[in-house]
């Protein structure tokens, strides 16, 4: 059984970062948090055994210069499947596939994948369009953007979810656990 997680950052009102794509705002927030301090994403990332992100979430990872998922496989959504361009930025553990979720996930359940994380705005919204996110760890920056990349998108139906727990920390991030509760039109392929 595949669990699909989403484990991600967004202002007060639901942006994970700026139109531009600029995370400005998130940097300068991780200024206030406690040295050493990582809400919970190193022990989260330890049970991880495929990150799944957009292009352009890859790209933006990409322009932080040191890689920080080892050698935990990365597979990044993107319509073209080339690798070209990448030069040696391209780690090894990372390939890039066009398959439309539920493909990529029944791809990844037959290679004995147990746990994906799924990170970026679009392709956490593919994702929950189709009705595979499992869970969504959501970390409230306390911050109004205004304006920016939306989280969340356009979904086919209400998508019920209950909560599991919440931390406060003292430098004023709330983090929230879901659970999603039902999936849309296709059983879940667990």
């Amino acid at each position: 059984m595949i669990t699909c997680s989403v484990f991600v950052a967004t202002s007060l009102d639901g942006f994970i970062a700026r139109s531009d794509g600029s995370l400005d705002w998130l940097d300068r927030a991780n200024l206030s948090v406690s040295p050493g301090e990582d809400c919970g994403f190193a022990k989260f990332f330890s049970t991880v055994d495929t990150l799944i992100m957009g292009r352009k979430t890859f790209e933006q990872v990409l322009s932080f210069g040191e890689w920080a998922y080892g050698t935990t496989p990365v597979v990044v959504l993107s319509r073209t499947r080339s690798t070209k361009g990448w030069g040696s930025a391209l780690p090894p553990t990372v390939e890039f596939s066009s398959e439309p979720p539920r493909d990529l996930y029944a791809r990844l359940a037959t290679e004995g994948r147990n746990h994906l994380y799924i990170d970026g705005g679009q392709a956490v919204q593919s994702f929950l369009a189709a009705g595979l996110i499992d869970e969504v760890i959501l970390t409230v920056i306390p911050i109004l953007l205004g304006t920016g990349r939306a989280l969340f998108g356009p979904l086919p139906r209400d998508l019920e979810m209950t909560h599991v727990e919440t931390h406060v920390y003292e430098f004023g991030f709330v983090q929230h656990k879901y659970r999603c509760l039902n999936h849309f039109s296709e059983p879940h392929p667990r």
